[in-house]
């Protein structure tokens, strides 16, 4: 059962407390009016929740689309992320096969360039080679015709002379044939 009652201090005229008696407790009337306000605000709350409960499904409605919605453009986002991946994949690999192309190409130049540089050699040692073995002819000679002027030359010796200067004009001519086939491929 719930008393009021009001007690007058004898020290002073003011109301001092005003107290709230239950069975046996006695209650500051301040912490009961706090307790009260704070009842009415959270009965109050709760009842503006209970409104909001009607109108939530509606809302929940809109923010499921809206979450749909925007799963939707991460969605697209992602597809479009994807895509630009597989294009610039399909573009790095279209690269590396332009290099690689380039690369076989340019070593396909350079064994062309070793082989012109190897053929330029070879016809050089040809030509080289020829004009050593006339040199070598002339020299036969000479000294073929100074045996033979001065009289000292064995007929065997020449006859040896005679078959080293045929040797090497048959030399001269096989390399006179290759000089040409060489000639040609340059």
């Amino acid at each position: 059962m719930l008393l009021l009652s009001f007690s007058y201090s004898k020290r002073n005229t003011y109301l001092d407390f005003i107290s709230l008696t239950f069975t046996n407790y006695k209650i500051n009337m301040k912490k009961v009016l706090v307790t009260l306000t704070l009842v009415l605000a959270f009965s109050q709350t709760s009842f503006a929740q209970e409104t909001q409960t009607i109108e939530q499904p509606i809302d929940s409605v809109v923010v499921a689309q809206q979450q749909m919605d925007a799963q939707m453009e991460e969605l697209k986002a992602a597809k479009e992320k994807q895509k630009a991946l597989a294009k610039a994949e399909k573009e790095r690999k279209s690269v590396e096969k332009a290099q690689k192309k380039a690369e076989k190409a340019q070593k396909k130049a350079e064994k062309a360039v070793k082989k012109q540089e190897k053929l330029v050699k070879s016809i050089h040692q040809k030509k080289k080679g020829i004009k050593k073995s006339e040199m070598k002819i002339r020299k036969l000679q000479s000294k073929l015709a100074k045996g033979r002027s001065k009289g000292k030359m064995t007929p065997v010796a020449e006859m040896k002379i005679d078959q080293k200067i045929n040797k090497l004009e048959l030399a001269i001519a096989k390399h006179k044939e290759k000089l040409a086939k060489l000639e040609q491929k340059q």
